[in-house]
């Protein structure tokens, strides 16, 4: 999200999709430590093996939903901010979404709506194996590969308990620094990697 805030980004959908990404993962911090949660999807097989991220369903026969929301109330109904920012963030746990993109994209505008930033999102057009100009983000979806940013911390809710964990959701450090997350991302370098 700091590459967001601090960038124009032009979204890539036209990829094959890839498993263990976060396109459809993303980790958050309980009183147990770090918690993977997954999105689960329709893989395709056969002939069909690949499909591109665009085209990829949403497998809603298990009611992942209503495991995400109770578990989110329950990491986060002790930070600062949760309760702020419930009512807004709860229909994207209780409307059903067909394809992972769209639920992405909502995802998106909760989170830009809550930093009270203005986002027109872009996708690509076509795949571009490589970019002509401007710094190429792909890899962060990797959920595989450890990236190191020297990130800024900020009071999470379990850190005495932890200390403070890295590389969890915006929605950590939403529901811990509530409006101060936009200049959290801002001030965050992105040096390491650009």
């Amino acid at each position: 999200m700091a590459v967001l805030v601090q960038n124009e980004v032009i979204w890539e959908v036209h990829d094959n999709f890839q498993k263990q990404t976060y396109r459809n993962r993303y980790h958050i911090c309980t009183d147990q430590g770090l918690h993977k949660l997954s999105i689960p999807i329709k893989h395709v097989g056969g002939k069909d093996g690949r499909q591109q991220y665009r085209d990829v369903q949403i497998e809603n026969s298990y009611r992942w939903q209503i495991q995400h929301w109770r578990t989110l109330q329950t990491a986060y109904r002790a930070s600062p901010f949760f309760e702020f920012y419930e009512d807004d963030l709860a229909p994207l746990f209780q409307k059903e979404f067909k394809f992972l993109l769209d639920f992405n994209w909502q995802s998106l505008d909760f989170l830009t709506n809550a930093f009270q930033i203005e986002h027109n999102p872009k996708h690509s057009k076509a795949y571009m194996k490589d970019f002509l100009e401007g710094v190429d983000f792909r890899f962060l979806i990797n959920a595989k590969q450890t990236v190191h940013f020297d990130f800024k911390r900020y009071n999470q809710v379990f850190m005495d308990r932890h200390g403070f964990t890295q590389n969890l959701s915006t929605l950590d450090l939403l529901f811990n620094e509530g409006p101060s997350t936009i200049t959290h991302l801002k001030a965050q370098s992105l040096e390491n990697q650009c």
